[in-house]
């Protein structure tokens, strides 16, 4: 068979080129993985008495029987939820996680000594709040990863429109650090229930969504083009006039928008998935917001990859009332020996290395 000249320089080339070419274009992009967590860890309360709080049901003596082998059977079941959220990809413990329904520092300090987390050397933020039934949020952050540069709370002031007193609830905390060599910021929430109807109580949680908002301009106007994270436990759903109107979160959003937030929970909602069920209804109460920054791709620090809901099949109630909801610790007034009413969220944040 005769090879034309042009025919044999061209096999030439590709023999010298293709090893190259092909190295460059099948070569993965390495990333480094943070997993930042939110957990509603449903009334992790100590044994003791506070005169000063309604923590009376959650004693040895009260309604609920609240006696040290459950609390330590809770730290031990909460510690091994946290330590596996998110480790399928990141391999590690979250680098962050965000806490609601704390009692106080000690139910913490508790929480991070237990031998599920202690490896990872947790630090904490946390202020006690007014909240009537002295529930709080915190945040806990592994220290070789994260080093803080200030923290503090805000009030939430509102009054009750029926009884035109104040309503003493929780704060929202501001954390801000550098994660790995990255400026980011956290806000922790747990708004204002539902009690009372959530078209009667929604203005508590609009309230709520203000003083978010004056937080998230706070702190752009100290940083520019501020990367931050708001997470929590919110009490509304991602359509809700709270999230989507006060706080333009939404599912689509541009990096360059100054105004708005990207909500990653939104399409989950809309496919009918939740965090927590109440009378066959699912809801998903518990999101994370982000801020635009997050959003660039170009920025060569940590951006946004994905979120989710940690649901694994051991955290789901297998029969009962409650079959298929979140495996929670108490059911019909008695220690059921589960987690929480509510599942974890997370989100990935990822840097290219």
């Amino acid at each position: 068979m005769r090879i034309k000249l042009n025919h044999i320089i061209i096999i030439i080339l590709v023999c010298f080129f293709l090893p190259y070419f092909s190295s460059a274009q099948l070569k993965e992009k390495k990333f480094k993985v943070h997993t930042i967590a939110f957990y509603n860890v449903e009334n992790l309360f100590d044994t003791i008495n506070n005169p000063n709080t309604f923590d009376d049901d959650r004693t040895p003596e009260g309604k609920d029987r609240w006696t040290k082998k459950n609390y330590l059977d809770k730290i031990d079941k909460l510690s091994g939820v946290i330590s596996n959220i998110g480790a399928e990809i990141s391999k590690n413990a979250p680098a962050i996680v965000g806490l609601a329904e704390i009692e106080n520092r000690q139910v913490i300090e508790d929480l991070i000594a237990h031998p599920n987390l202690s490896k990872w050397d947790y630090g904490i933020v946390h202020f006690n709040s007014r909240d009537a039934r002295g529930i709080d949020v915190a945040l806990i952050y592994r220290r070789n990863v994260f080093n803080i540069l200030s923290f503090n709370k805000h009030e939430l002031h509102i009054v009750d429109s029926q009884t035109n007193l104040r309503q003493y609830t929780r704060d929202q905390l501001v954390v801000t650090g550098i994660l790995e060599g990255d400026e980011v910021s956290f806000i922790v929430n747990h708004w204002p229930s539902r009690r009372g109807g959530t078209a009667r109580s929604g203005y508590k949680r609009e309230a709520a969504a203000y003083l978010t908002k004056r937080l998230i301009d706070s702190i752009s106007n100290i940083t520019t083009k501020p990367k931050i994270l708001i997470m929590g436990d919110f009490n509304d759903d991602p359509n809700n006039k709270s999230i989507n109107k006060v706080l333009r979160a939404n599912e689509k959003i541009k990096p360059t928008d100054s105004i708005g937030l990207y909500n990653p929970m939104m399409r989950m909602f809309k496919k009918g998935l939740g965090t927590l069920a109440y009378r066959d209804n699912w809801n998903l109460f518990d999101q994370f917001l982000v801020s635009p920054q997050l959003l660039d791709i170009t920025n060569k620090g940590f951006r946004y990859w994905k979120a989710g809901i940690y649901n694994p099949d051991y955290l789901v109630a297998k029969e009962g009332k409650y079959k298929g909801y979140p495996l929670r610790a108490y059911s019909n007034g008695v220690y059921a020996g589960g987690f929480s009413d509510h599942f974890p969220v997370y989100v990935y944040l990822i840097k290219e290395l």
